[in-house]
Protein backbone atom coordinates (compact mmCIF):
# COMPACT_ATOMS: atom_id res chain seq x y z
CA UNK A 1 0.00 0.00 0.00
CA UNK A 2 1.62 3.42 -1.35
CA UNK A 3 0.11 6.37 1.01
CA UNK A 4 0.34 9.83 -0.52
CA UNK A 5 -0.92 12.23 1.95
CA UNK A 6 -1.93 12.14 5.69
CA UNK A 7 -3.93 14.76 7.07
CA UNK A 8 -5.35 15.30 10.57
CA UNK A 9 -8.54 16.59 11.63
CA UNK A 10 -10.93 16.99 14.24
CA UNK A 11 -12.83 13.89 15.26
CA UNK A 12 -16.10 13.51 16.85
CA UNK A 13 -19.33 11.22 17.88
CA UNK A 14 -19.52 10.13 14.20
CA UNK A 15 -16.33 8.64 14.67
CA UNK A 16 -16.41 6.56 17.11
CA UNK A 17 -17.59 3.31 15.05
CA UNK A 18 -14.06 4.00 13.43
CA UNK A 19 -12.13 4.55 16.25
CA UNK A 20 -13.77 0.96 18.25
CA UNK A 21 -12.88 -0.29 14.51
CA UNK A 22 -9.35 0.93 15.17
CA UNK A 23 -8.95 -0.18 18.85
CA UNK A 24 -10.01 -4.03 17.02
CA UNK A 25 -7.68 -4.12 14.47
CA UNK A 26 -5.07 -3.25 17.17
CA UNK A 27 -6.32 -6.12 19.22
CA UNK A 28 -6.35 -8.73 16.36
CA UNK A 29 -2.91 -7.72 15.58
CA UNK A 30 -1.80 -8.18 18.84
CA UNK A 31 -2.90 -11.46 18.96
CA UNK A 32 -1.62 -12.29 15.92
CA UNK A 33 1.56 -11.48 17.69
CA UNK A 34 1.13 -13.44 20.64
CA UNK A 35 0.99 -10.29 22.60
CA UNK A 36 -2.55 -10.82 24.26
CA UNK A 37 -1.80 -9.52 27.99
CA UNK A 38 -1.54 -5.58 26.17
CA UNK A 39 -5.47 -5.38 25.48
CA UNK A 40 -6.50 -9.15 25.75
CA UNK A 41 -7.91 -11.70 22.97
CA UNK A 42 -11.57 -10.13 22.10
CA UNK A 43 -12.19 -6.92 20.20
CA UNK A 44 -12.43 -4.20 22.30
CA UNK A 45 -16.01 -2.53 20.85
CA UNK A 46 -17.09 -5.67 22.47
CA UNK A 47 -16.00 -4.35 26.11
CA UNK A 48 -18.70 -1.72 27.21
CA UNK A 49 -15.87 -0.22 29.41
CA UNK A 50 -14.08 0.85 26.59
CA UNK A 51 -17.23 1.81 24.58
CA UNK A 52 -17.50 3.75 27.80
CA UNK A 53 -13.91 5.63 28.18
CA UNK A 54 -13.85 5.83 24.12
CA UNK A 55 -17.09 8.37 24.44
CA UNK A 56 -15.69 10.06 27.86
CA UNK A 57 -12.52 11.03 26.96
CA UNK A 58 -14.05 12.49 23.47
CA UNK A 59 -16.40 14.17 25.84
CA UNK A 60 -13.22 15.92 28.28
CA UNK A 61 -10.91 16.56 25.45
CA UNK A 62 -10.05 16.50 21.77
CA UNK A 63 -10.24 13.64 19.45
CA UNK A 64 -7.97 13.62 16.24
CA UNK A 65 -7.66 11.55 13.14
CA UNK A 66 -5.54 10.63 10.98
CA UNK A 67 -6.59 9.73 7.54
CA UNK A 68 -4.16 8.36 4.73
CA UNK A 69 -5.39 9.58 1.80
CA UNK A 70 -8.71 9.74 3.07
CA UNK A 71 -9.18 7.28 4.95
CA UNK A 72 -9.47 7.16 8.70
CA UNK A 73 -6.62 5.09 9.62
CA UNK A 74 -5.29 6.32 13.47
CA UNK A 75 -6.98 8.00 16.64
CA UNK A 76 -5.68 9.64 19.35
CA UNK A 77 -7.42 11.72 22.28
CA UNK A 78 -5.75 14.58 24.11
CA UNK A 79 -7.03 15.94 27.89
CA UNK A 80 -5.17 17.40 30.70
CA UNK A 81 -5.47 14.47 32.96
CA UNK A 82 -4.42 10.58 32.89
CA UNK A 83 -7.18 8.16 33.56
CA UNK A 84 -8.00 7.52 37.06
CA UNK A 85 -6.15 4.34 37.38
CA UNK A 86 -3.12 6.63 37.68
CA UNK A 87 -4.42 8.59 40.71
CA UNK A 88 -1.91 6.87 43.10
CA UNK A 89 0.97 8.48 40.95
CA UNK A 90 2.54 11.92 42.34
CA UNK A 91 0.59 14.54 39.51
CA UNK A 92 3.08 16.68 37.54
CA UNK A 93 3.49 19.82 38.94
CA UNK A 94 2.55 21.78 36.22
CA UNK A 95 -0.19 21.60 33.63
CA UNK A 96 -0.37 18.92 31.40
CA UNK A 97 -1.92 17.26 28.17
CA UNK A 98 -2.38 13.83 28.07
CA UNK A 99 -2.99 11.11 25.23
CA UNK A 100 -5.39 8.42 25.83
CA UNK A 101 -6.56 5.69 23.16
CA UNK A 102 -3.60 6.24 20.29
CA UNK A 103 -4.40 3.54 17.80
CA UNK A 104 -3.99 2.77 14.20
CA UNK A 105 -5.82 0.83 11.57
CA UNK A 106 -3.18 -1.95 11.11
CA UNK A 107 -3.19 -2.12 7.43
CA UNK A 108 -1.07 1.51 7.97
CA UNK A 109 1.26 -0.33 10.06
CA UNK A 110 4.79 1.37 8.98
CA UNK A 111 2.86 4.46 7.14
CA UNK A 112 3.68 6.97 10.19
CA UNK A 113 0.20 8.01 10.85
CA UNK A 114 0.30 7.22 14.34
CA UNK A 115 3.78 9.26 14.89
CA UNK A 116 2.12 12.22 12.44
CA UNK A 117 -0.54 12.36 15.21
CA UNK A 118 1.73 12.36 18.04
CA UNK A 119 3.53 14.91 16.67
CA UNK A 120 0.59 16.60 16.17
CA UNK A 121 -0.28 16.33 19.42
CA UNK A 122 2.50 17.81 20.29
CA UNK A 123 1.88 20.61 18.41
CA UNK A 124 -1.71 21.34 19.86
CA UNK A 125 0.00 21.05 23.32
CA UNK A 126 2.76 23.84 22.70
CA UNK A 127 -0.43 26.41 21.09
CA UNK A 128 -2.40 25.69 23.78
CA UNK A 129 1.02 27.48 26.34
CA UNK A 130 1.46 23.69 28.03
CA UNK A 131 5.15 22.32 28.24
CA UNK A 132 4.10 19.10 29.16
CA UNK A 133 2.77 16.65 26.80
CA UNK A 134 2.44 12.68 28.37
CA UNK A 135 1.20 9.15 27.74
CA UNK A 136 0.79 5.66 29.52
CA UNK A 137 1.15 2.23 28.01
CA UNK A 138 1.73 -1.05 28.56
CA UNK A 139 5.15 -2.00 29.24
CA UNK A 140 5.33 -5.45 29.31
CA UNK A 141 6.40 -8.16 26.91
CA UNK A 142 9.55 -6.81 24.40
CA UNK A 143 8.76 -3.46 25.51
CA UNK A 144 8.46 -2.17 21.58
CA UNK A 145 5.02 0.14 22.69
CA UNK A 146 7.67 2.07 25.35
CA UNK A 147 10.15 2.22 22.90
CA UNK A 148 7.88 3.19 20.39
CA UNK A 149 7.05 6.29 21.96
CA UNK A 150 10.85 6.79 23.20
CA UNK A 151 11.42 6.81 19.12
CA UNK A 152 8.55 9.34 18.26
CA UNK A 153 10.14 11.91 21.09
CA UNK A 154 8.99 10.64 24.92
CA UNK A 155 11.17 9.90 28.13
CA UNK A 156 9.78 6.85 30.34
CA UNK A 157 9.32 8.61 33.63
CA UNK A 158 6.84 6.35 36.31
CA UNK A 159 6.30 2.65 35.93
CA UNK A 160 3.22 1.53 37.51
CA UNK A 161 1.32 -1.92 37.26
CA UNK A 162 -2.24 -2.25 37.69
CA UNK A 163 -5.06 -4.53 38.04
CA UNK A 164 -2.47 -6.70 40.01
CA UNK A 165 0.01 -7.48 37.54
CA UNK A 166 -0.28 -5.68 33.95
CA UNK A 167 2.55 -3.27 34.10
CA UNK A 168 2.66 0.10 32.47
CA UNK A 169 5.01 2.63 31.98
CA UNK A 170 4.15 6.33 31.80
CA UNK A 171 6.27 8.61 29.21
CA UNK A 172 6.42 12.21 29.18
CA UNK A 173 7.80 14.70 26.17
CA UNK A 174 8.59 18.62 26.70
CA UNK A 175 7.18 20.19 23.70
Amino acid sequence: MQITRITIREGGPDDIPAILAMLDSSVEWLVAQGRTRQWGTKPLSEHARTVESVARYMEEGDVFIAEADGVPAATLTLTDAPGAYLAHLPPPGEPERYIHWLASDRRFKGHGVGSALLAHAAEVTRQAGVSLLRVDCYAGDDGKLVAYYEGNGFTATEPYTTNGDWPGQVLARRV
